[in-house]
């Protein structure tokens, strides 16, 4: 197939300072709960960006001294030389498949509390550290020297980003993780010096910073800079007209404009809450300000919009972080006429929550993204089959559907079986709540993929029992069923169910998402399940004119989605449908149009009236058939059936993402033989440092202590 010429525009070489991209589309920098901590893996991950066609590929920020760490986030450090031969593997890796490597060089500024280092944070002003975990640590106010360490901390780090062989370094301003963005807003900058006021005093820092960079590097690397252009805070903060006036004072300084909303709850907006390119409206009109290229994002995923951003002027660069997750070889997908196998971002954030775990980012639509090096995945390649086999798969759920797909690339015969008419298990239901339709993207593209496989067969309406198993003539059978939710309380705060009058309508999501509603219009829900769910059906409720109560143990609605960053927005817009929120709260006793709360701290009773109970607490694996199945094995093995493997949410009931990791695990491992015993991954090991117990501190002929000289 050959590409579409609509999309000629796309890839288009750019200049950007003294380095040319070969393409438009630009893998901007973003975080991965890999940093420094596993750089291997960070590495193999951006190299498989670069082999799928992006032409520019950016790491994360790179934190640039010990006073700009933002633990326990794990992040890049480039504080010395210990740190270049981790940033010398990313850059190698990148450049290996032809992309320019960029490195964001970041000093966090007051977002660091510098809980690892322990150094004083630094800012504007003297004021408590804009950090997530409302830390009680105080930044101080930069005096004439810290400003003049700072600049050159940047230009330290941008010798050694040169020397690691970076083509475009970046000084970072955007989204209150780089510093320059604190002295850029009003809100935090109140000095009354060179460095504060007037917007041209408050732009010094980052024009400094930008000219120290650009010397630094001289004409082997573009600079770029990174700033935000809104925080949609009106005139409180940094708006769309002031960012206009900083992007004129300093439009020909960098040679690269990297756009992004601020903070990055703003910038990484949800399908939930935003559509695709929700940020053009701000970033319109900037590239009239300058002549050099412009990049910025909105969750790009479809070419023609790509093109229309281009073509309008909007922007000169396609900037992506999550579709570039969700699918690395998008670019060459475009390039090669293959728009239909484009696996889509569906904009849930389960990557960002990696970020806010501290642990390796996932993807629900791309189950290899942060296991290309750790287990060898790769999102468009998997091994050919062992042996000649068939495979039965009951349930064509997200892990059904998977396993179905993957094991048909590796060339097995696949039979999947599904008791509905239609695929896609919890998504069936679950892609019509609100704001979940870009979720069914899930099922889609797997349907889509299996659909012109001729090894692969669907079976719809078609429930299997055990003696169909036994009697189906396939060496392995995969069971995929998925899971219901309970329908009493048992979950996290309560291990027993809670005593219920049978009066009382109780319903489950399974129930709402099926179409029963409850009889009463006043409807107690109950959520001790913490992720969307609970939220999302309290929202449907009350659009539907129902008056909805929550009550959760936790301090908020969908408490969980803070690591999407999405739980401002829940609980704000049920508050405007007039939702009540009851937290810190659990079920005691549920009786006729009462339900009787306990607090969890001091126990005191406390009750509420409903007329009806919706039940969002735990689910329960559908593993009847696994059960019943593994009580056979002497026919098992008459019937020739080798393996019976559960998957997915009939395994243990957890998020998309994991179904669609077990359903990827399990067609990667069929018929590998694994060492007994041994972790399932690559982990990368730190060397020990040398360590001599006989010169410690003190004693004589000790060395000298770590940033000391004798």
């Amino acid at each position: 197939m050959s590409r579409d010429p609509r999309y000629d525009v796309l890839f288009e070489p750019v200049r950007i300072g003294p380095v040319v991209t070969r393409n438009r589309f630009y893998q901007v920098p973003h975080c991965n709960g890999m940093g420094y901590r596993d750089p291997s893996s960070l590495a193999m991950m951006r190299a498989i960006k670069a082999q799928g066609g992006w032409g520019v590929v950016c790491t994360e920020q790179a934190e640039i001294h010990p006073s700009a760490e933002i633990c326990p986030f794990i992040e890049l450090r480039i504080w010395d030389e210990q740190d270049m031969p981790m940033l010398e593997r990313i850059a190698a890796c990148v450049h290996a498949h032809g992309a320019l490597a960029g490195l964001q060089l970041c000093h966090n500024g007051m977002n660091a509390p510098n809980l690892y280092s322990r150094e004083i944070p630094l800012g504007p002003v003297d004021l408590p550290v804009a950090s997530g975990f409302l830390d009680p640590v105080q930044a101080r106010a930069m005096d004439k020297r810290d400003i003049q360490d700072l600049r050159r901390w940047h230009r330290e780090a941008a010798v050694r980003a040169r020397r690691a062989g970076y083509d475009i370094v970046y000084v970072y301003a955007g989204k209150l993780f780089g510093g320059p963005m604190f002295f850029l807003s009003r809100r935090y900058n109140t000095r009354t010096d060179e460095y504060g006021g007037s917007l041209e005093n408050r732009t010094r820092l980052l024009r400094e910073l930008i000219e120290d960079v650009k010397d630094a590097v001289g004409d082997r690397c573009a600079v770029a800079c990174r700033i935000s252009v809104d925080e949609l805070l009106g005139d409180q903060g940094l708006h769309a007209s002031e960012a206009h006036e900083i992007v004129g004072l300093l439009a020909e300084l960098p040679d690269l404009w990297d756009l992004t909303l601020s903070g990055w709850e703003n910038d990484s907006q949800t399908s939930r809450f935003s559509q695709e390119g929700y940020q053009e409206p701000f970033v319109r009109g900037i590239k009239q300000l300058t002549s050099k290229p412009v990049v910025g994002v909105g969750r790009f995923t479809s070419p023609d919009t790509m093109v229309r951003m281009i073509r309008e002027g909007i922007l000169d660069l396609i900037g992506a972080a999550r579709p570039s997750i969700a699918d690395p070889f998008l670019p060459k997908k475009i390039e090669e006429g293959r728009i239909e196998d484009i696996r889509e971002c569906i904009g849930c954030n389960i990557c960002v929550s990696g970020d806010y775990t501290m642990s390796i980012m996932r993807c629900t639509q791309n189950p290899s993204m942060g296991e290309e090096w750790r287990r060898g995945w790769h999102p468009e390649w998997i091994r050919p089959r062992h042996a000649q086999a068939r495979v039965l798969i009951v349930g064509a759920g997200p892990a059904g559907l998977e396993a179905a797909m993957m094991l048909g690339r590796r060339g097995y015969e696949v039979t999947l079986a599904e008791r509905g008419v239609q695929l896609g298990g919890r998504l069936v239901q679950e892609r019509l709540l609100p704001g979940l339709s870009a979720w069914g993207r899930v099922v889609d593209y797997r349907a889509s993929q299996i659909a012109p496989m001729p090894n692969v067969a669907v079976y719809r309406d078609n429930e299997l029992g055990v003696e169909d198993i036994l009697g189906f003539g396939a060496e392995h059978v995969v069971i995929a069923t998925g899971a219901h939710w309970r329908r009493d309380a048992v979950a996290r705060a309560l291990l027993a169910p809670v005593p219920t009058d049978p009066a009382m309508q109780v319903l489950t999501p399974d129930d709402l998402m099926q179409g029963e509603r409850p009889a009463a219009r006043s409807v107690l829900l109950y959520d001790d399940d913490h992720y969307y769910m609970g939220g999302i059906l309290a929202e449907r409720l009350a659009t539907e004119g129902f008056a909805v109560t929550v009550v959760t143990p936790a301090a908020e609605v969908s408490m969980w989605t803070r690591n999407t960053m999405e739980q401002p927005r829940v609980q704000r817009r049920l508050l405007e449908l007039g939702v009540r929120i009851e937290p810190h709260r659990v079920l005691s006793a549920v009786r006729p149009g009462q339900v009787q709360v306990a607090c969890c701290f001091t126990g005191r009773l406390h009750t509420l009236t409903a007329g009806a109970l919706v039940m969002v607490s735990s689910r329960l694996p559908h593993n009847e058939l696994s059960r019943a199945l593994q009580l056979r094995t002497a026919q098992l093995r008459d019937a020739g059936i080798l393996s019976v493997t559960t998957i997915g949410d009939a395994a243990a009931p957890g998020t998309i993402a994991a179904a669609v990791f077990a359903g990827r695990r399990y067609a990667e491992e069929l018929g590998v033989s694994a060492v007994p015993g041994a972790v399932p991954f690559r982990r990368e090991v730190a060397a020990l440092a040398p360590l001599d117990l006989s010169a410690l501190p003190g004693m004589p002929g000790s060395a000298p202590r770590p940033g000391e000289r004798d």
